[in-house]
């Protein structure tokens, strides 16, 4: 019997820390702390390495604190200069492999903020001629971390995450606002019948309608900007609780302005360090208004759906693009998917909030450990909202057409303009007619010169659709 040939051995290191020895890749830059939470933590399948924003701020708060540091002379130039490259490495993307630890995670965030100190440590002791491992000539803890805590650095980053992100949102969503406003002026003298509880109310026009949408939106972008100053207080300095403890009295002035000067915003010490590093309500904050934003663009896609429902026994009063094929067996059927989507989008946001809801309650005495899935959660319901606006404007919007022939027709049938004659005949007689008109199938004009209600004249100015849509 032979002897099988043995299995190759991965390539690997041995790193150290307090539980003990473990194994690492040997060209991965990050280290043991990632790897320990690599294996304690496959709950998503996502990892922080997808959440480019974060990561981006990330590097930011690395490279500050070195700037920092530097200056304060607690940190050899030589290291520092290593470390900020890493850190704007980190920032551009080029290191987005390496952060592999989960997006949920037990800890604080502590991984994660491992995750970047290790990468950033090895990649500079790289860039220094040094292997990677070799903590002695630079530290992942007492050199990238110095004068810091995850407990001021995540939250810290997750904001100006937030803030990009919310920016980026705010982006599209106007461009959606402008895409509604355009079909509000192409649908302007379009009229219709508008409804309440889904029955026949008064006209208005189609224009009218879409503006409504468009002016739904706007509201909500206004409320979004208005979280970004929310959005600018740190606690970058507070160390583990607020007290500081490890991080010298200059270092909280001079860390925000560094982190302001590689960031280009305008960020804040907060007042109360304590208070800032376990109070997370600002994020409860972000998510209500998140959900509200989410919520009124749901009901705009039902209303789209509703209003192009058909072709034949629905409303049938718009046209949506024809995107895709929407029956596996019904030969010829469209749906519409994309609003569709955006309402599933919407489900999701409202289920974020509320655990972000239960996140935020879950904070215990100096620190909510929780802040993880809250990030997680914010991240995706932006970046989720980000793409519905997105597609539902160019898949849908941009390409929506009037059925004016339809409108037409039933503004002709309607009895709806009854309403323009209650403050001339009275509400009782109003509404005699109406009924008069849908038994005898009658128009309301007519019934109005055959009763002799009315002049002529006076009937086409009571009656007229336009000035019942207001439009004069």
């Amino acid at each position: 019997m032979t002897d099988q040939p043995s299995a190759p051995v991965a390539s690997v290191r041995r790193e150290h820390d307090s539980l003990g020895d473990k194994d690492v890749p040997a060209e991965a830059y990050w280290g043991i702390s990632t790897m320990r939470a690599v294996d304690n933590f496959p709950v998503s399948g996502r990892t922080i390495g997808t959440l480019r924003s974060l990561l981006w701020a990330l590097g930011a708060v690395k490279y500050a604190a070195a700037r920092a540091n530097e200056g304060l002379g607690l940190l050899e130039p030589g290291k520092s200069a290593a470390i900020q490259k890493a850190a704007r490495e980190v920032m551009d993307g080029l290191l987005d492999t390496q952060f592999v630890v989960d997006t949920i995670q037990g800890g604080a965030g502590t991984s994660t903020n491992m995750n970047a100190n290790e990468v950033i440590a090895n990649r500079a002791l790289e860039l220094l001629g040094n292997v990677k491992g070799d903590y002695a000539a630079l530290h992942p803890i007492d050199d990238v971390n110095r004068s810091q805590s995850t407990n001021d650095v995540y939250p810290t980053a997750i904001k100006i995450a937030l803030q990009r992100e919310i920016t980026r949102l705010c982006a599209e969503h106007g461009r959606l606002i402008k895409a509604f406003d355009a079909k509000a002026a192409e649908f302007d003298g379009i009229i219709k019948v508008g409804r309440t509880q889904l029955q026949d109310a008064v006209p208005m026009t189609l224009g009218q309608e879409f503006g409504a949408f468009a002016e739904t939106l706007r509201e909500d972008s206004s409320r979004l900007l208005e979280l970004l100053p929310h959005l600018s207080e740190s606690n970058l300095g507070a160390t583990a609780i607020g007290t500081g403890i490890t991080a010298p009295s200059r270092y909280r002035e001079a860390v925000i302005r560094e982190l302001n000067a590689v960031t280009g915003l305008e960020l804040s010490s907060a007042g109360n360090l304590v208070e800032a590093t376990s109070d997370t309500g600002v994020f409860m904050l972000v998510s209500g208004v998140l959900k509200r934003a989410a919520v009124k663009l749901s009901k705009i896609c039902n209303d789209l759906r509703l209003l192009s429902s058909g072709p034949q026994t629905g409303f049938g009063e718009i046209f949506l693009p024809a995107v895709q094929a929407g029956s596996s067996i019904m030969p010829g059927k469209v749906n519409p998917v994309i609003p569709e989507m955006v309402n599933q989008v919407a489900f999701r946001v409202i289920g974020a909030d509320a655990t972000v809801t239960m996140a935020v309650e879950g904070g215990q005495l100096q620190l909510n450990a929780f802040e993880p899935v809250i990030a997680d959660s914010l991240l995706e319901s932006i970046a989720w909202l980000t793409v519905a606006c997105r597609q539902l404007r160019t898949h849908c919007v941009d390409g929506i057409t009037a059925n004016i022939q339809m409108l037409q027709q039933r503004m002709a049938d309607s009895i709806s303009v009854v309403t323009g004659l209650a403050p001339i005949i009275g509400y009782s007689a109003a509404a005699e007619l109406a009924k008069e008109a849908l038994a005898t199938n009658r128009s309301i004009a007519e019934l109005v010169m055959v009763r002799g209600l009315l002049g002529q004249q006076e009937m086409e100015a009571a009656l007229s659709a336009r000035s019942l849509a207001g439009l004069g």
